[in-house]
């Protein structure tokens, strides 16, 4: 039950970052290193603004639950590289021996 909770948060908030930042939203063609640096500036620009800016333009567009992505800009799909299947099922294992090794402490 805690995944489907930590899913739900995480689908929310790249939900909200997509909304801000354009690249988010369409098909990344960088190595994966690159991407990760992408989405890191995006949360990093992302929260400078929620806690400096007396007021963030974008707020009420961002917290609108009937906004949709315009069409042409949504990204259905995207072919998985060997690299990202590779970091996924790294991340995948490393998560699950955590988790392992937490229950047996």
């Amino acid at each position: 039950m805690k995944h489907s909770s930590a899913r739900n948060v995480i689908e929310r908030c790249f939900g909200l970052l997509k909304r801000r930042w354009a690249i988010l939203r369409s098909p990344s063609f960088y190595p994966v290193k690159i991407h990760n640096q992408i989405i890191v500036a995006c949360v990093l620009l992302h929260n400078h603004i929620t806690r400096e800016m007396p007021t963030d333009p974008f707020a009420e567009l961002l917290f609108t639950e009937n906004y949709t992505i315009p069409h042409g800009q949504s990204l259905e799909y995207v072919d998985v590289t060997d690299q990202w299947q590779d970091w996924k099922d790294t991340m995948a294992n490393e998560m699950f021996n955590e988790w392992r090794a937490s229950r047996n402490a």
